[in-house]
């Protein structure tokens, strides 16, 4: 039976990276660790995204030592091993051990191939250049058109601050007291390093912050909602936005298609003391019997700015379908317009670095609305050069480096003319 603590999370990590292998993404695969302790699922977990965060490098230092390709599966019990002695820092001689363990379980291939496997992963210990291996390339379907995009050197950033990781960002309520080891951000989000677990970290039972990524935390500072407004949060699951939007003391409908979704903005709510109408529809088809003063569409998207917290995202994803989600966009920012009162301001944003899902959209959207016009960010912490030509603002991965980076997010203001 495999120990509590070792090889159970061990097998866990190596049950998720076979998910990720058959296009499921870490998210969806809760279930695949009922079985093990608390702990082990959260280890598993770990492991297995920085397996896949890290998989290009470890990819590099396995075919050094192997003499042909192993098996899909014991190529994975080896990516696993290297990245939990050379990232990780595991002692080599209880990775090894367990990695051999787990391989004879993987029927007569994985017995063959245990010797193998105990010989590569001796070598791989003692690795000295691990460091200076190039981090996990983006697919080839993104990393295109994001070169032609934005240059080589900037690609290459990203894909730097993607092997990073993503540290925890919290949004306050205001005048909420500083959780103990954050960090103030420029924009106004707190920054905690290092593992934490949320639940227990001081404010969280009163509801005095919610996690959400500092780039993520941006759209709704953009659009500047004052008190009594009535504003529409769109596609508003998982409900960061709705709180923020909520705590400015607006008046708040959130719409999303997925009324399970909106059971955590509920939850969330209830925790944070905030109030909010939630409506489980299509935002395409919705029509409501007022107009607001302003609408947020956080719109469908790849979401290729969040690979540095989803390092599954490039395994699970091909770039099919993006053509649609571009389509999508565009819908739904055309109907947005026809709920916002003359005169009235809609933010549109998306998790992308793709800028058809952003600059380019934002552009068309003018060309198709005679009257729309771009309002330019003006926001504390913002670096100039992270505005677009059209007025929008482009967030990359590698902006913040040496504070451990953002997420990839577009977002513009566009006033519907009076």
């Amino acid at each position: 039976m495999a120990k509590p603590g070792g090889d159970m999370a061990r097998q866990g990590a190596l049950r998720l990276i076979q998910g990720v292998r058959e296009g499921r993404s870490l998210g969806d695969q809760a279930g695949a660790l009922r079985s093990l302790p608390v702990a082990d699922q959260a280890r598993a977990a770990r492991l297995a995204a920085e397996t896949l965060r890290h998989q290009g490098r470890a990819d590099r230092v396995i075919e050094g030592l192997v003499s042909r390709k192993p098996a899909p599966q014991v190529a994975d019990v080896l990516r696993l091993a290297v990245v939990e002695m050379l990232e990780l820092g595991a002692p080599a001689h209880g990775v090894v051990g367990a990695a051999v363990d787990l391989t004879r379980t993987l029927g007569k291939r994985g017995q063959a191939a245990a010797g193998m496997v105990n010989a590569v992963l001796r070598k791989a210990a003692a690795y000295p250049g691990w460091a200076d291996l190039t981090p996990q390339p983006l697919p080839e379907w993104l990393r295109g058109p994001l070169v032609e995009a934005y240059g080589q050197p900037v690609i290459a950033a990203v894909e730097a601050a993607h092997q990073q990781g993503a540290p925890l960002d919290l949004t306050p309520r205001p005048g909420a007291a500083p959780v103990p080891g954050t960090d103030a951000l420029p924009t106004g989000s707190w920054r905690l390093h290092g593992p934490a677990q949320v639940t227990a970290l001081p404010g969280y039972d009163a509801g005095e912050w919610w996690v959400q990524d500092a780039a993520a935390a941006l759209p709704v500072r953009l659009l500047d909602p004052q008190p009594g407004e009535r504003i529409a949060d769109l596609c508003a699951a998982p409900g960061g936005k709705t709180l923020q939007l909520a705590a400015a003391g607006a008046q708040v409908i959130a719409v999303d298609i997925n009324d399970q979704r909106l059971k955590r903005v509920s939850e969330n709510l209830l925790r944070c003391g905030l109030t909010a109408r939630l409506v489980a529809a299509d935002a395409l088809a919705w029509r409501p019997d007022v107009t607001f003063d302003a609408i947020l569409l956080d719109a469908p998207c790849s979401a290729t700015g969040t690979i540095r917290r989803h390092p599954d995202l490039p395994f699970i994803r091909d770039g099919h379908g993006i053509a649609e989600l571009i389509e999508l966009q565009a819908a739904l920012l055309d109907h947005a317009l026809t709920l916002l009162r003359p005169g009235g301001r809609l933010v549109f944003a998306t998790c992308s670095l793709i800028p058809d899902e952003g600059e380019v959209q934002v552009d068309e959207a003018l060309a198709r609305h005679p009257g729309l016009t771009i309002e330019r960010p003006d926001l504390p912490g913002i670096d100039p050069a992270w505005i677009t030509q059209e007025g929008g603002l482009r967030l990359r991965p590698d902006y913040w480096a040496d504070k451990g980076g953002m997420d990839g997010f577009y977002m513009a203001r566009l006033r519907k003319p009076s």
